[in-house]
């Protein structure tokens, strides 16, 4: 397995890093999207952060990681050692499933399992790139240049949690819950709407413009390439700090309330922005949510819905001819309008 560079050891990019932490604390925000410079980790970062994350608990030898404790879930195989007592558990990483821009549809559904059917006559179902990311994270790399037919299904799995596959006589279902994560530059084009309404959050990535940051980000890539293994090993410490925080982050959620208040500040933010729909109150009061239980609060505040704003509702903007401020620049002045 090769060795990833540590989460914690990442020079600055803290919005960046914050969206990320926030989406494993909680899935349902719905993934993130880093569109910003080349060079400048997003890939590093997203990479990081799935070597960070806590295993999960998973059926054994299950296609498609389900999860024991939530039974109403489960894929047909399943079901079937359920009912036959033969259930068993493991503890396994959560999955990280790269997307390449060129991949087929068949890989990414999943499609007839060809060799059982040449060689018994069998028709049987081989699980494609959706499967594997069950309950983990799908990422693509250059979001913005993933091709259209690949969008759509995205969609469709993304709305449903399943991806149902019907082709060479198979008639096939399975669970397809997956957070979303896509990085770009935007240099190269711009994101379909569709789907970029479906990241929860959308982070600006950039190069570091003081020094100090730019020499120790140079400093520490340099001692990781020269000795991996050396460098995550000087790192232990605080990736286990994190890796605690986000499991006390998760049994904490639950636990974190958001007043009548806070929801009306959210939805008063949105509508002074103009934002399509409803899934920008709900991404944001999610997301505030989440970072409260990062940051050990029992309720969401003001300051909480201020800091993750940005993130939350910078792509959800309409465009206006008569503004030809950015998307952040038009979010900070709602904020400044909401909260005074």
């Amino acid at each position: 397995m090769a060795i990833v560079f540590p989460f914690s050891a990442i020079v600055g990019q803290d919005e960046m890093k914050l969206a990320l932490l926030i989406a494993a604390v909680d899935p349902k925000v719905g993934g993130v999207l880093a569109f910003g410079d080349r060079g400048a980790g997003k890939s590093t970062a997203v990479r990081a952060l799935a070597a960070l994350l806590p295993k999960m608990k998973v059926v054994v030898g299950c296609r498609y990681n389900c999860d024991p404790e939530h039974p109403e879930r489960f894929c047909e195989d399943c079901k079937e050692k359920q009912a036959a007592g033969k259930l068993k558990t493991v503890q396994a990483p959560v999955p990280v499933v790269d997307l390449p821009l060129g991949a087929t549809e068949d890989r990414v559904v999943g499609a007839l399992d060809l060799e059982r059917a040449l060689a018994r006559g069998e028709k049987a179902f081989e699980p494609g790139l959706l499967a594997r990311a069950h309950r983990g994270f799908l990422y693509i790399d250059e979001a913005n240049l993933l091709e259209d037919h690949l969008v759509d299904l995205l969609l469709d799995v993304a709305a449903s949690g399943e991806n149902v596959v019907e082709r060479e006589g198979l008639s096939v279902r399975h669970p397809a819950r997956f957070v979303l994560v896509g990085t770009g530059n935007p240099e190269e084009g711009e994101l379909r709407p569709q789907l970029l309404d479906r990241f929860g959050m959308s982070v600006e990535v950039k190069t570091p413009d003081d020094l100090p940051s730019r020499m120790e980000v140079v400093r520490r890539r340099d001692a990781f390439e020269n000795d991996p293994a050396g460098f995550v090993a000087s790192w232990t410490k605080e990736e286990a700090k994190l890796r605690k925080k986000i499991t006390t982050a998760r049994e904490r959620l639950p636990e974190v309330t958001v007043s009548n208040a806070a929801l009306e500040r959210a939805a008063t933010l949105c509508m002074t922005l103009g934002t399509d729909g409803l899934r920008g109150e709900l991404t944001l009061m999610r997301a505030a949510r989440a970072l409260a239980a990062i940051e050990h609060a029992k309720t969401v505040t003001d300051d909480h819905l201020k800091r993750i704003a940005p993130s939350a509702l910078r792509h959800r903007l309409r465009r206006n001819p008569l503004d030809d401020a950015g998307s952040t620049v038009r979010v900070d002045r709602a904020i400044a309008e909401v909260f005074g």
